[in-house]
């Protein structure tokens, strides 16, 4: 484990001057011998350990590995907050390209690295990260979930994702047309990889019409051979978004889908989707809002899958997961009725509910 006090100084600057302040702790993490370098972030413990995933990424500099952690580790705490768990926000990034470096004994030191912890941050899959790399990190750390089903875990957590978006668009469809119901809607889902496959399945169930891209092929023909009617697909997001009759936009791969080149062209009314980070930058979500378009906040659909990460701690039980991902729905409709009442943007009235509960946890505990 390295110091901070031993970093580079563009780490240090990253560290010391990043508008994600405010973090409880930040881990700089090396292991020669398999070639590991990491970090893991600590936002807060306000609500609990902090929980979140392990992201394994080239990324271009330490500096801007770090900037990452702490940015997702910040995200973390929210959406934990706003799932309702006792749970704080943390993340952990892994230097490298996974497909070259990742090993068997570069995960084991991570997983000594997490353990040393002591149970202050609980990890789980992110970008670059699966299920069975948790169940090697478990062998050094108890503190992992995402494991398999084999190894005492849940699993693919993609399901319950899914299902949470779902019951936020619910929500929207009741609080923008006055009914939960998505029969006859006109959804458009950008991203149908391991989230967005199961969207679309809930969508068409309900008897939603759905239009899909994706940047891989064998993505989208899954889709259209999987649902032969109601389903169609354009070439690319940008297209997409511009489909006429388009009722919701549903951002399911990366971060960043909704800036100043995208908002003024967006034919939906609702957007709800399961990417993370999908504002670009502070500002879009009073744009979305001055054009008239409903925001679902991200962090908040799309916590199905913490949700079920978490449960994981206690004995997993997919009904009990499911029941509470489906919470999501109330919590929603919550947002926007305080965003009504405060006369704010959506993604301001979520991050408010969420500050004041971590608030009020840590005013319980002393701090």
């Amino acid at each position: 484990m390295t110091d901070v006090s031993g970093a580079h100084a563009d780490v240090l600057h990253t560290l010391f001057h990043s508008d994600q302040g405010g973090h409880e702790q930040v881990v700089l993490c090396q292991d020669r011998a398999s070639g590991l370098k990491a970090v893991i972030a600590l936002h807060s413990t306000a609500l609990g350990p902090a929980l979140g995933g392990t992201r394994f990424y080239p990324y271009a500099t330490e500096a801007e590995a770090v900037a990452d952690a702490l940015n997702l580790a910040r995200g973390m705490s929210y959406k934990n907050a706003m799932a309702g768990l006792d749970h704080g926000g943390g993340k952990a990034v892994i230097i490298g390209d996974p497909d070259t470096i990742k090993t068997e004994e570069l995960l084991l030191a991570y997983g000594r690295f997490v353990a040393s912890l002591g149970g202050r941050y609980v990890t789980a899959c992110d970008v670059g990260t699966y299920v069975a790399d948790m169940d090697v990190v478990a062998r050094e750390c108890r503190w992992t979930t995402g494991r398999s089903p084999e190894n005492g875990g849940a699993g693919d957590s993609s399901v319950l994702t899914a299902f949470g978006v779902y019951q936020g668009m619910r929500a929207s469809a009741q609080q923008l047309w006055g009914d939960p119901t998505l029969r006859g809607r006109r959804v458009g889902v950008a991203g149908v990889g391991k989230v967005g496959h199961h969207l679309v399945q809930h969508l068409r169930d309900e008897g939603a019409e759905v239009v899909v891209t994706d940047v891989r092929e064998d993505a989208v023909r899954r889709i259209l051979d999987r649902h032969p009617q109601g389903v169609t697909a354009v070439a690319d997001t940008e297209e997409l978004i511009r489909v006429e009759g388009l009722d919701i936009y549903a951002p399911c791969a990366l971060g960043g889908a909704l800036d100043d080149t995208s908002v003024p062209v967006l034919t939906a009314k609702v957007v709800c989707g399961a990417a993370n980070n999908q504002l670009a930058h502070p500002g879009v979500e009073k744009d979305l809002a001055d054009r008239g378009i409903l925001y679902a906040p991200d962090y908040v659909v799309n916590a199905g899958g913490v949700i079920q990460v978490a449960d994981e701690l206690h004995g997993f039980d997919f009904d009990r997961c499911k029941a509470k991902a489906a919470r999501i729905y109330d919590t929603t409709l919550a947002i926007f009725a305080r965003a009504k009442e405060d006369g704010i943007p959506p993604a301001a009235a979520a991050d408010r509910i969420a500050e004041q509960r971590m608030h009020e946890a840590a005013r319980a505990r002393g701090r």
